[in-house]
């Protein structure tokens, strides 16, 4: 009952984040949303509104994982597969009414200069997903230095993208961006070696 109770606080917190931001979303609405009590946040989460926004962020964090995971391998293509990720997130996007971007660019945002528990996971967020895109990269026989630099410049460009998609409450930013990078990601393909005993 105790699990499942902190599990309820952290989701609603996670959709909070995604819908109002760090700054606001209180705590009194997380338990309210979360039907839960004060105390029993301040039981699981004697750190408060922080302590409980960490843990939604390393929720969501492996919530986009998973997405990112499933996009990457639903094509041994790295092109396509960076393609697929930019079309699921664009259709959630709009699928949610455009409210549900990505609760830890709204957080990371909103705690720039901190030397918080927050920024740290969000930083921590970002490069997951990027090595993930990494590993990918590495899979598909990508030099370890172009991999990382283009796996950085994906999730950047996503991140980046979703705010504009939310902005203007259209898929295209998501679209365009995810035909871009494809197009990057191929003119860094490596070729296949020559057949064994050709000159």
């Amino acid at each position: 009952m105790q699990t499942s109770t902190r599990d309820r606080i952290v989701v609603t917190a996670s959709r909070l984040l995604q819908r109002q931001g760090y700054v606001g979303t209180g705590i009194k609405q997380i338990a309210q949303e979360a039907q839960a009590t004060l105390g029993s946040i301040y039981h699981f989460f004697p750190g408060g509104k922080e302590a409980v926004a960490v843990a939604a962020i390393k929720y969501s964090t492996e919530e986009f994982a998973t997405l990112l995971r499933k996009a990457l391998d639903s094509d041994d293509d790295p092109a396509e597969a960076v393609m697929a990720c930019a079309r699921h997130l664009a259709d959630e996007l709009s699928e949610s009414g455009w409210i549900d971007g990505c609760p830890v660019t709204a957080a990371a945002l909103e705690t720039l200069g901190t030397d918080s528990e927050i920024q740290q996971a969000c930083a921590d967020a970002l490069r997951s997903w990027e090595q993930l895109v990494c590993d990918k990269l590495l899979r598909c026989g990508l030099p370890s230095q172009s991999a990382r630099e283009l796996s950085i410049t994906i999730i950047s460009a996503l991140e980046g993208a979703e705010v504009a998609a939310q902005v203007n409450r259209s898929k295209e930013p998501l679209q365009v961006a995810g035909r871009q990078l494809a197009r990057l990601v191929r003119s860094h393909e490596v070729q296949s070696p020559p057949a064994s005993g050709t000159r």
